[in-house]
């Protein structure tokens, strides 16, 4: 069965633009033109991936994507942006976006983004329980998606949650910022890489007692990151 992708643009050329390629890619395509159809066209389409513009009647992408993640709805969601300031990105990605592209853009780069997001997601085989993952007071639960910190329990977006499983799987080594976008994107050619550093900063807010001298997530100078056992842990899992 094809995958369903809900195309949200008040623009008709750009809507019609994407449909189209879209379709040519083989996906289901559905669109709608201000953010408060977004929630009945959720109901009867039951989408797989929404390509959300920021700027909307009604209601803005913004409000949009941080309704559908007040809802606990976790359906993956572009953010398409008209605007440079890289402000307006991450406040897009602080709501609940998975990733975002800044107008104009390559349909073409569109579709591999999407096909990335669907690799990531796909339902994995069966396979035997993961063992929790301990390192310090940090708890990540692969099979169930959670996370605790010193028991008390830490709500992740899924993206935040994938950057954290990968970081926990190469534990003590450093991984660049493309490293991290090919291996928790799983984005073949150069992407932004500041989508990175918003990701961590968020998870560094949830996760650390205090984000600007973290424990955990430390930045190596130049190169880009890793994740460390805190020095007053004594071992680790």
């Amino acid at each position: 069965m094809n995958k369903k992708i809900l195309v949200v643009d008040d623009e008709p050329s750009i809507s019609m633009l994407i449909e189209f390629n879209l379709k040519l890619a083989g996906f289901e395509v559905y669109c709608v033109y201000d953010g408060e159809t977004v929630f009945e066209a959720i109901q009867t389409f039951r989408p797989d991936l929404i390509v959300l513009d920021l700027m909307l009647p009604k209601m803005d992408g913004y409000q949009v994507c941080k309704q559908l993640r007040d809802q606990k709805n976790l359906v993956p969601i572009i953010m398409l942006t008209a605007m440079q300031d890289l402000s307006d990105k991450i406040a897009g990605l602080d709501n609940g976006a998975d990733d975002y592209m800044t107008k104009p853009f390559s349909p073409q780069e569109l579709i591999s983004r999407i096909r990335a997001i669907f690799r990531r997601t796909e339902t994995a085989p069966a396979a035997l329980p993961q063992e929790p993952i301990r390192i310090g007071s940090l708890v990540v639960h692969p099979d169930l998606h959670e996370v605790t910190v010193e028991g008390k329990p830490i709500d992740l977006t899924p993206k935040e949650f994938e950057l954290l499983l990968f970081l926990c799987k190469y534990r003590g080594k450093v991984l660049s910022r493309q490293q991290l976008l090919h291996g928790v994107w799983d984005y073949h050619f150069l992407g932004d890489t500041r989508i990175v550093d918003v990701h961590i900063s968020h998870l560094r807010d949830k996760i650390e007692k205090n984000a600007r001298s973290p424990e955990y997530i430390l930045t190596v100078r130049s190169v880009g990151y890793k994740l460390a056992v805190p020095a007053t842990s004594e071992s680790a899992v």
